[in-house]
């Protein structure tokens, strides 16, 4: 039951819309910068946590999970003591990698300079 991932509109794709369909899969809060963090080397829990204050623990788990389920990212487990967790982005999670890089340059050019 902990590896449950349930989500209410993953197959709701109004009008069999290709933009609804990546919205599915990377759209929320959260996936994107999650998404942008791991293929910037901040690629373990602690360091998302630490690199999204706002996000709360399960919520992270839920979201990391969700991309692990969808085949965007791996969870590799390294067997040390203590264990080690990384995640990764896959070669179909790759394939997303240049709506990150557009959505990152559109938010460079147009974000608040002085946003507190």
């Amino acid at each position: 039951m902990a590896n449950t991932v349930i989500r209410k509109t993953k197959d709701f794709v109004p009008g069999n819309c290709p933009v609804g369909y990546c919205m599915n899969i990377i759209g929320g809060k959260w996936k994107p910068s999650i998404i942008y963090m791991i293929r910037t080397e901040r690629n373990r829990y602690s360091l998302l946590l630490k690199n999204i204050t706002e996000i709360s623990k399960q919520t992270l788990t839920n979201q990391l999970r969700e991309l692990e389920k969808d085949g965007i990212i791996d969870r590799i487990i390294y067997p040390e003591i203590p264990p080690r967790v990384e995640y990764k982005i896959t070669p179909y999670g790759s394939t997303l990698l240049p709506i990150i890089d557009s959505m990152s340059k559109w938010a460079i050019q147009n974000m608040p300079k002085n946003k507190k």
